[in-house]
Formats: C-alpha cells, sequence, structure tokens
C-alpha cells in the first residue's frame, strides 16, 4: 500500500538521496534527519495542490446535501455545509438531466436556492485510495519541490519541473478516458446543422 513516507521516500532516491522509513527519523541520523523534516513539512501542501488541481476519478465522491440550520443573510434561501474531506467542487446538480444549480461558494459552505444540493467534489482520500498514475505524478511533484533544496541544483530543479509537467499531461489524459466522452446532446438546432 503506499504511504506518504513511500512517495517522499522515493522522491528523495530520484534525487539521489537516501530515503527515508519515517517523517520522524531518529536523531542520531544526521542529514537524514534533515530530509525527513524537509519531506514532513512539504507534503501536505504539495498533496493538495495535486489533489486540487485536476479532475481525478480515485478522488471523486458525490453527495445530496441537506441544507444548514442557519440561512444566508441575503441573496440564496440556503447554506450547506461543504463535507469534511472537501478539496474542491466539480458540479452542483444533475448532469445527467442537464441540471446546473446556480450556487456560490463561501468558506466551508455552498449557498443556493435548492432544497437538497447534489454535489459531484474532489475529495481527500488516502494515497491507498489512489490510481498508480497519480501517486507517480505525486512522487514527481514532490521531487521537483525537493530537488534544490537536497541538490542546490538549478538545473536539477529545472529538470524536476519539466519531467513532472509531462509527467501530469499523461496521467490527466490517460484519468480522463476512463469516462465516457462528453456529447453536446440533441438540440434541434445542432441536429439540423450536422445533418442539413
Amino acid at each position: 500500500m503506499t504511504n506518504p513516507v513511500e512517495i517522499c521516500s522515493n522522491a528523495l532516491m530520484i534525487l539521489g538521496a537516501k530515503p527515508i522509513a519515517s517523517f520522524n527519523e531518529a536523531e542520531g541520523m544526521g542529514s537524514n534527519l534533515d530530509r525527513a523534516k524537509l519531506a514532513s513539512n512539504l507534503y501536505p501542501q504539495v498533496r493538495k495542490a495535486i489533489l486540487r488541481g485536476h479532475y481525478w476519478n480515485c478522488t471523486a465522491r458525490r453527495v445530496l446535501l441537506s441544507p444548514d440550520a442557519t440561512e444566508p443573510a441575503f441573496g440564496y434561501a440556503n447554506r450547506f455545509m461543504l463535507p469534511g474531506d472537501w478539496l474542491r467542487t466539480w458540479a452542483v446538480g444533475d448532469e445527467r438531466n442537464r441540471q446546473r444549480v446556480a450556487y456560490r461558494t463561501e468558506g466551508r459552505y455552498l449557498l443556493a436556492d435548492e432544497v437538497v444540493l447534489p454535489l459531484l467534489y474532489g475529495a481527500d482520500t488516502s494515497e491507498e485510495q489512489w490510481d498508480p498514475l497519480l501517486v507517480d505524478v505525486m512522487t514527481a511533484a514532490m521531487a521537483a519541490r525537493m530537488a534544490y533544496p537536497i541538490t542546490a541544483s538549478t538545473s536539477v530543479e529545472e529538470m524536476r519541473q519539466a519531467e513532472l509537467q509531462a509527467l501530469l499531461r499523461e496521467a490527466r489524459a490517460v484519468d480522463g478516458m476512463d469516462d465516457p466522452p462528453e456529447t453536446m446532446g440533441d438540440f434541434p438546432l445542432l441536429r439540423s446543422r450536422l445533418v442539413g
């Protein structure tokens, strides 16, 4: 099973550094303690940025939100608390029926005039649930972020950033192929233009 320490350890090995066994390396380990602290400090922010940056299928969650007891002061009829594992809203409403809902995000709440709010969102899922390509992206992202502090080389940092961007493009493309293609729907104007 993949875990944060394994991802960071692999990123360190990519950079030619010694791997770590935990984020709390023993005091007697010298520079390995520095690498463990560096990885543990950088990992949470890099992780959330990668998870928020793309619609990863392995992090998708669907819920029906009920209104909060407190109504907004004005503008919308109801306030809905976002789930605890929410990272990014991908859709509000039922996309099968093309029923998009007018809403606004304010802090940890969605405001809308609906009574029940269908929400598709990116969740803060554990690494064990990630697709292997997402694990590769996260490893490359950590290698890119730690490149200069570990190697003190801007050329290595630039090389790792370029590798990350290429891997991100590939992973996003593969992840996107898991879903059926989006269609324009059955609209008379489109049908008449396509058929003639």
